[in-house]
């Protein structure tokens, strides 16, 4: 059990957290939330060191085998993959590293001694099945069996970030500390995790996320990181939203009595504190109201929801785009293969598919981005695109404030114009003069969104919008894309977002394209059970 003992944390004035006394319980699995910025992430670096509270206790057993989600993935680049796995075991690695340096040396009884304790190291850490148990892990993640023996170095850094997930999880710690370990990973690669984390590991589970389905997998527990507390429920995530509204409508009416209560006692003081013959009924009642007042102190949320709205300035005509025996390579690679596509106005496309299969690498030839070695992409009549790209921080030019940078989108927007779009993507006041060299991956994120506002276009392509966004952003972002009355292309490895978005799927796989008509679910349905265990 992990105890934490009147834990406080302060940024500055900012208190993220303070005097939160709680327990994270053997064989239970917890996913911390809240808006960006209210300590998830620091609350997980309190529990393991990595950043000391300013006041309080963190107690965790000694013999308890903790495990931490790293992301110094440079520090192993010369390292082969399979090996960087193995070294999530610390006892089990050094072990065979020193087996290896023994048998060099000239046998003697000293060195067959030492020897035999270490084959007793190896036997205890089930040394014997260790390659084994790594690659299914890194195969799970997505890193096929041909690469398991190259070095770190040559996987791109998306693909780094799951081998130190593979590592995190052959480590057969006890407590697992994972902050956001759905990022770069691809729909197949999540569903795994979720099958890993809730079958395979018995141990505590403590989870930093955003994604609303992967929180509804695993989660036993949530722990709300919010009104400078935390607060632990228990279920799943869906369960925490239903239960923290009922709260906060239940706290909201008491308010609200209470409120009556103190209008109706300061009526009576005024009509009789003057009289004598009323006055200690008149001092009792302005007691009362001092304690309904001292009871009515309003906690502050750090939950804020931006508002999303897309409008066109006029519509795109019926066939929106067709694509024509497109075909792209990368040197030896080929990554899209004599695809075929029509989109009519207001179809929401999900294009989904293993990391690397060529996703972002389709919207960029859509938009112009990358030119196709055979075939032709045609827009329709009146198309007007906008697109989010995955690496939307890069296009964000330094030297401009937030406001500069999108005002330059629409010179005939007016100031009021601009600054609404910023308040209404949380960029109020000051937060508007931020430089973009200096935002934060949620506010460039929702930056780039405050621009596609702005431009009124009647088609979009999104590449990965719900990356760095928090869950009132998603939803917000989800909800306006559902009432959009333009057309959308969407890539996304958040399930929830997919699924309630697509009204098609394009799935892009080693074997070739297959467009199905329908939604994300209805398309694993068809797919069956097989499908699923992929």
């Amino acid at each position: 059990m992990i105890t934490l003992e009147n834990v406080t944390k302060r940024f500055g004035p900012k208190i993220l957290f303070e005097d939160v006394t709680m327990h994270f319980d053997p064989g239970k699995r917890y996913v911390l939330v809240g808006a960006n910025g209210a300590g998830k992430s620091t609350l997980l670096k309190v529990i393991t060191g990595e950043e000391e509270s300013d006041k309080g206790t963190v107690s965790i057993p000694e013999k308890l085998k903790v495990g931490v989600l790293k992301q110094d993935h440079f520090h192993y680049d010369g390292v082969r993959i399979l090996d960087v796995v193995l070294m999530g075991n610390r006892a089990l690695w050094d072990a065979m590293q020193e087996k290896e340096r023994l048998f060099l040396q000239e046998m003697t009884d000293e060195v067959g001694m030492r020897l035999a304790e270490l084959e007793g190291v190896v036997a205890e850490e089930d040394g014997y099945t260790a390659e084994a148990r790594a690659a299914e892990l890194l195969e799970g993640l997505g890193i096929p069996t041909d690469r398991h023996l190259d070095p770190l170095r040559s996987l791109a850094g998306g693909y780094k970030l799951r081998v130190l997930l593979a590592q995190t999880l052959f480590a057969g710690a006890d407590v697992l500390l994972l902050d956001e370990p759905t990022n770069h990973l691809d729909l197949d690669s999540i569903r795994w995790l979720e099958g890993y984390l809730t079958g395979g590991f018995r141990g505590t589970l403590v989870v930093v996320s955003h994604d609303r389905h992967f929180m509804n997998a695993i989660a036993t527990h949530v722990a709300d990181v919010d009104f400078q507390t935390v607060t632990v429920f228990t279920g799943d995530y869906s369960d925490f939203v239903q239960q923290k509204t009922t709260g906060k409508l239940q706290n909201d009416q008491d308010i609200a009595q209470k409120k009556r209560r103190i209008a109706e006692l300061k009526d009576f003081v005024a009509r009789f504190g003057a009289s004598a013959n009323r006055s200690s009924q008149a001092q009792s009642r302005v007691k009362e109201i001092e304690k309904l007042e001292a009871s009515m102190v309003v906690r502050r949320s750090n939950v804020v929801r931006p508002y999303v709205k897309f409008e066109i300035t006029r519509p795109s005509g019926r066939d929106v785009v067709r694509v024509n025996g497109l075909s792209k390579s990368f040197g030896d690679k080929k990554v899209l293969r004599g695809l075929d596509l029509a989109l009519m106005r207001g179809e929401r496309l999900a294009v989904i598919g293993p990391s690397g299969i060529g996703k972002s690498t389709l919207l960029k030839c859509l938009v112009g981005e990358h030119k196709p070695d055979t075939g032709e992409v045609v827009w329709g009549h009146e198309t007007s695109v906008g697109y989010f790209a995955q690496d939307h921080h890069e296009a964000l030019e330094p030297g401009f404030t937030a406001y500069d940078w999108l005002r330059r989108f629409d010179e005939n927007a007016t100031i009021e114009q601009v600054r609404s779009v910023l308040g209404k993507l949380l960029f109020s006041g000051e937060a508007g003069l931020k430089k973009t060299e200096t935002l934060s991956g949620g506010e460039a994120a929702r930056l780039v969104l405050a621009k596609l506002m702005l431009q009124k276009h009647n088609v979009m392509l999104l590449d990965e919008p719900t990356n760095h966004l928090d869950v009132e952003s998603i939803d917000a972002l989800l909800e306006a894309l559902i009432a959009y009355p333009g057309t959308v292309i969407v890539t996304s490895h958040d399930r929830h977002f997919v699924g309630r978005l697509g009204t098609r799927v394009l799935e892009l796989s080693p074997s070739g394209a297959q467009l199905f008509n329908g939604t994300y679910d209805e398309f694993l349905a068809a797919q069956g059970t097989e499908y699923l265990r992929r």
